[in-house]
């Protein structure tokens, strides 16, 4: 758990860019920070690993303060991605991928492991790309490879930077499914900066919503959604998007089959297709079970967390019901 304590950054020209922000990114979770240039978003996230060093407060990793931990140190603990990758171009995705194993100390064998599931679990043939170089992959798979290496040393904290931002639609869209996916196989505390609203609403379990170097409201998308907490979010979310969410919470679920999974994960507490969105919703809060098995006929049914039932309150082409 990563935790902010009455947290305060001036720069020298008297920019305060964080202004007594208090707030806790849960462990094993995906938290996005998100609002307008110049909102301190990115301060936010590099005071984690002591990029930038607040002018009061504290900061607290598993409920120890940073402020006394040496910074390379707390740094090889923290998986970090950015928005133009950082990959060294005369190093091959091997040697790339390996600098952190490299100077945890890990034996050689150890590291190749590492590196290979990673690889496979992002979606890299092993084979094909380790011993490439970064300019002869493209931009989707060099992020890919970028979050191979964050993810190499095995680190609990991973801050993603706008990573998916430079890269083409397609490619964006891809990436954000497979870190959702990712997530769920590694359970990993990640703190990712976006500047994309519907980015955020897709892949994060909670969204830290900032102007002006203060925090305006957090919660799970379907709060942010359902509750803005002022003009400000209500604005930032964008009219559109509440609005698309409303009318088809009164959808039933059997019209978004094509949404929900095919197969369950852990215990799921069982619903009728005929259920709404929103009454689904709902049930999902109550039964504190993480999904819903929606049954479909006498032996079928499909599986929907709340990130399913939030892309089916979100749909808004006939082309997106089944």
């Amino acid at each position: 758990m990563i935790r902010f304590e009455g947290v305060t950054k001036q720069f020298p020209d008297g920019t305060e860019a964080l202004k007594e922000v208090s707030l806790t990114f849960p462990s094993h979770q995906l938290t996005a920070i998100i609002g307008p240039s110049g909102c301190g978003k990115t301060t936010l996230m590099k005071m984690v690993n002591k990029l930038e060093k607040p002018t009061q407060g504290e900061i607290y990793i598993d409920e120890k303060p940073i402020t006394g931990l040496e910074e390379v140190e707390l740094r090889r603990k923290i998986g970090y991605v950015i928005q133009r990758i950082g990959l060294f171009p005369h190093m091959t995705i091997k040697e790339n991928a390996s600098l952190v194993p490299k100077m945890l100390g890990w034996p050689k064998e150890k590291t190749a492991s590492r590196i290979q599931e990673l690889m496979e679990l992002t979606g890299l043939d092993p084979e094909t790309y380790l011993e490439r170089y970064p300019l002869e992959l493209s931009g989707g798979q060099q992020q890919r490879v970028g979050v191979v290496r964050a993810l190499a040393g095995d680190p609990n904290i991973i801050l993603m930077d706008e990573p998916f931002s430079a890269l083409d639609p397609i490619s964006r869209e891809q990436l954000q499914d497979e870190l959702r996916n990712l997530q769920q196989t590694i359970q990993k505390t990640i703190v990712f900066v976006t500047h994309d609203m519907d980015e955020a609403l897709k892949i994060a379990d909670t969204i830290v919503v900032m102007r002006k170097g203060q925090v305006e409201q957090i919660g799970s998308p379907a709060e942010i959604l359902g509750n803005p907490a002022n003009d400000f979010v209500r604005s930032f979310i964008g009219v559109e998007r509440i609005q698309r969410q409303r009318p088809f919470g009164d959808k039933s679920l059997s019209e978004f089959i094509g949404l929900f999974k095919t197969e369950g994960t852990g215990s799921a507490h069982e619903v009728s297709g005929s259920l709404t969105v929103k009454e689904a919703f709902e049930v999902l809060e109550q039964s504190g079970q993480t999904h819903l098995a929606i049954r479909l006929g006498e032996s079928r049914h499909v599986y929907a967390g709340e990130r399913e039932l939030l892309k089916a309150a979100l749909a808004k082409e006939e082309g997106e019901l089944v």
